[in-house]
């Protein structure tokens, strides 16, 4: 199951399910439910330990622990933020149950005419992409890794970027960002052509980038932004979480939660304040005291694997999240 991308961050994982989604957080957000990542199976979602119900397969078993309906944003977007705090101009990454999208175009084989590319955008006014369009190529376009411009916002499928490629990561204020690249190859094998990053599959496939790995004990991202469960892999995406994001503060979207956090399953969070999700900390399962650390440890918050045994991936052994274990 693939997630989508929006303002928020909802890890579906430990155990904990039902992030919903709030399109009005901003532009670019990712909905986790749809989003998929290099490392693409959607057995990760069942983990016996907790985790976060976030798409990302090479994450964990504990998806269930994670919010189903995360939503990371493009820090260009210019959306409400009615329920984001101060964030209001980021890219969303929503889950799969997100509703429904409009595919104009196949952003793996870039079938539009010649002089056109296919993008991603919000064909409805929102802060979150949701379906693909033809737009117009740049006849000097940025490449990849360069900086780039948008018209209007982050989302809104037009930029100065090359064919395969997009303008992520905008500035809302001067809507430029950095011209990252669109994975390769299918979505049932996708490829990143930069060995450091992974590919993220979200927003019910109408996001396909190459976004840099990342530890979430280390939060070893650029400034700016955090390392989040998306799909089957730890990524950076923009935090969008502005004023919001702390340990028990409500979330709905996989990037609304601060550095060292990620979108949790209400149920997951003790005196969680949103209905559906929460923010909850990451913890390393090689200290002693990480439960006892736990933020809500007094609530019943345990440091819980983030993987079921046997299925981390090298370096991810020690990965945990302080949920309720389900």
């Amino acid at each position: 199951m693939r997630s989508k991308i929006l303002i928020g961050l909802c890890v579906a994982g430990l155990g904990l399910v039902g992030c919903g989604t709030k399109s009005d957080s901003g532009d670019g957000a990712f909905s986790a439910t749809n989003n998929t990542t290099n490392d693409t199976s959607d057995d990760t979602t069942g983990g016996e330990s907790g985790g976060t119900n976030n798409t990302t397969n090479n994450t964990t078993d504990n998806s269930d622990t994670t919010s189903a309906d995360s939503n990371t944003t493009d820090p260009t977007a210019t959306g409400t933020g009615e329920t984001t705090g101060s964030m209001t101009s980021v890219g969303f990454i929503q889950d799969p149950d997100g509703g429904g999208v409009n595919i104009e175009c196949d952003l793996w084989s870039q079938d539009c005419p010649e002089g056109e590319k296919c993008m991603p955008w919000a064909n409805d006014g929102g802060g979150a992409w949701n379906a693909t369009r033809c737009s117009p190529l740049d006849p000097n376009p940025a490449q990849i890794g360069d900086e780039c411009t948008v018209e209007g916002s982050g989302v809104s499928g037009i930029d100065n970027c090359d064919l395969g490629s997009m303008c992520w990561d905008v500035d809302p204020e001067t809507n430029m960002g950095t011209c990252v690249a669109f994975c390769m190859g299918s979505e049932a094998a996708p490829v990143c052509e930069d060995p450091a990053t992974s590919c993220v599959i979200a927003n019910e496939g109408t996001l396909i980038l190459c976004l840099p790995s990342c530890d979430p004990l280390l939060q070893d991202c650029s400034e700016g932004q955090a390392c989040y469960p998306i799909d089957d892999a730890f990524a950076c995406a923009p935090d969008v979480s502005g004023e919001m994001g702390l340990h028990g503060d409500a979330c709905e979207f996989i990037n609304v939660c601060d550095p060292g956090n990620f979108c949790a399953d209400a149920a997951g969070v003790p005196d969680c304040a949103g209905s559906s999700g929460c923010c909850a900390a990451f913890c390393d399962l090689s200290d002693p005291d990480a439960s006892m650390n736990c933020p809500g440890a007094a609530g019943g918050e345990e440091c819980t694997a983030w993987y079921a045994d046997g299925q981390a991936p090298p370096g991810f052994e020690n990965v945990g999240a302080c949920v309720i274990p389900m």
